[in-house]
């Protein structure tokens, strides 16, 4: 299922999310100037979260590295979706904080759930997680247009965002439990626990964080 778009207006521009999304695109386009040999590599594994060997800045700067083109459409498709309502709610400072306090916050759950791997872990998805924790908290009647697959047909079907999201992080969940004693490359390279430790802590952190009075809608 793909989230195409939301029923919650949005009244203030999305300056932080829009920034985050053009950062991690410029790193991106950094990443396809080092090709696909040692230079990509070496970059990854040094900017990278390497459970084994993770250093305080490489949990910052993994957010905004991705392993390819679907990785950062997908990751930065979720953001803009979801994102926007968060944003407009807390205030950019405030979405801020929460976007990369997740993100930490995801970090920390992938390290000490695999704590003596060596494959490293790049990705904003951790980060994006708690975005949509978020918004699962403060905006759980709001309807998302989906895309699903039905079998070989595609359609479009109004959800609630409580289910969509709830279905998301159950699937990240039960996942995550299945790849347990598993290495990361044989699990199929996706950080279960990073997503689900990013969602609960986005639910968390939105619940303390203060909210803006909202005033007029941006289109």
């Amino acid at each position: 299922m793909i989230p195409l778009r939301s029923s919650e207006p949005h009244y203030t521009r999305p300056t932080v999310t829009l920034l985050i999304i053009l950062a991690n695109v410029l790193v991106f386009l950094y990443e396809l100037s080092l090709g696909s040999g040692y230079r990509l590599n070496h970059f990854i594994v040094l900017h990278g979260i390497v459970p084994d060997h993770w250093t305080l800045s490489s949990v910052v700067t993994s957010m905004f590295i991705h392993g390819g083109f679907l990785h950062i459409l997908g990751n930065m498709w979720f953001l803009w979706i979801f994102g926007r309502g968060v944003e407009d709610l807390l205030g950019h400072a405030e979405y801020l904080f929460l976007y990369l306090g997740c993100g930490v916050a995801a970090a920390f759950a992938h390290i000490l759930i695999n704590f003596n791997s060596t494959v490293p872990t790049v990705g904003a998805s951790g980060a994006i997680a708690g975005v949509m924790g978020a918004y699962l908290i403060k905006f759980p009647r709001a309807h998302i247009v989906t895309l699903v697959f039905i079998i070989i047909f595609l359609t479009t079907v109004d959800l609630p965002a409580a289910f969509l999201l709830l279905y998301w992080f159950a699937i990240q969940f039960f996942n995550g439990v299945g790849s347990v004693g598993y290495s990361q490359a044989s699990s199929g390279d996706v950080a279960w626990f990073a997503h689900v430790g990013g969602f609960l802590t986005g639910m968390g952190l939105v619940m303390l964080l203060p909210t803006k009075q909202r005033a007029r809608r941006w289109y």
